[in-house]
């Protein structure tokens, strides 16, 4: 397939390919770790690269560390062609993975910072965020730290993950914030009424992930049953019993305007992010060069303000059922 078009994140002079790639699922949450290949996901981030697809996500809590090391294999030699994305900020209780807590102070910053570079096998990070605001951290503190990255030359931009109008505005007072990545889809548009209407007036780019509403919108899941053992979305509200039916009606939707529209129902809901602005750069995760090819094919599909129009109309902003996160996690986003 052809090389993708680029688009800008921030002002501040990053580029990147206007489809990334998650690679979180390559180490970690989805589907059984012993099926896991690090050769096939090594292949899928060599393929990206090769078509454009420059942005590669990772962080520090997935594994925990483990994705980071896959991503610095793959691009150990060819680290001139990577945008390379990477995140500190989540702890991960050991004795029991569903906890969490945030971490945001000045030398943790620090700290993580060079474990990352050492895992990544890199000198510098690209595009390096804040995964959750640490509440109990000025937000100051914890910027003006990753702003001394900077100066330092270990990272090139700053990004932050799910923070909200507030912690934007006082972020952007210490250093230019350059990417606001945040959950957003065709069923979760939280972020749209507050973040970033900011986020384009302070001139951040989005950076959406779970654009496919973790696989459930490709239309190739149906039941809880579909996912194995281990796998986050049998813990996650919108997969539950209760809440699956109504989402899979959302599902049909998807499926039967993407058949309208002769691309696949993962073209259609990423197209749909894509439309809605040029600073906008979804990362979809994937553990297959296939789909991979497929999600960078929905550059190639347009949607006129009819279509736009008629999506939302049968999929309003608040259609999904159910919470997109469970307690815990839910209590780390940033409101």
């Amino acid at each position: 397939m052809t090389h993708i078009a680029t688009r800008a994140l921030g002002t501040q002079g990053l580029r990147v390919g206007a489809v990334g790639l998650g690679c979180m699922g390559m180490s970690d949450f989805y589907g059984d770790a012993a099926q896991r290949s690090e050769a096939q996901g090594i292949a899928v981030i060599h393929r990206a690269l090769e078509i454009g697809v420059t942005m590669l996500d990772t962080s520090d809590m997935y594994g925990p560390h483990t994705n980071e090391q896959l991503v610095g294999r793959a691009i150990r030699d060819r680290r001139d062609k990577a945008v390379l994305a990477t995140k500190f900020g989540i702890l991960r209780d050991p004795a029991n993975p569903a906890r969490r807590g945030a971490c945001g102070t000045p030398e943790y910053v620090r700290s993580s910072c060079d474990a990352s570079l050492k895992r990544l096998g890199t000198d510098h990070i690209d595009l390096y965020y804040q995964h959750r605001i640490d509440k109990s951290v000025p937000i100051e503190d914890t910027i003006g730290a990753m702003s001394e990255l900077v100066t330092a030359g270990k990272v090139r931009y700053l990004g932050m993950s799910e923070a909200g109008p507030a912690n934007l505005r006082r972020a952007m007072v210490v250093h230019p914030i350059s990417a606001l990545q945040s959950e957003w889809s065709l069923w979760t548009r939280d972020w749209e009424r507050d973040a970033f209407p900011v986020c384009r007036e302070l001139g951040i780019g989005i950076v959406p992930y779970s654009p496919l509403g973790r696989g459930f919108l490709t239309g190739n899941f149906t039941d809880v049953a579909d996912f194995p053992v281990g796998d986050y979305r049998l813990s996650s509200p919108r997969f539950q019993a209760e809440h699956i039916a109504a989402n899979r009606r959302l599902v049909d939707i998807i499926v039967e305007l993407a058949a309208e529209k002769s691309c696949t129902p993962a073209q259609l809901a990423l197209a749909w992010v894509m439309s809605r602005g040029e600073d906008v750069v979804p990362i979809p995760g994937t553990t297959k060069i296939a789909r991979l090819e497929e999600n960078a094919g929905a550059v190639d599909v347009s949607l006129s303000a009819s279509d736009l129009a008629r999506i939302s109309s049968r999929i309003p902003a608040d259609a999904a059922s159910g919470d997109r996160y469970p307690g815990g996690m839910a209590a780390l986003v940033d409101k």
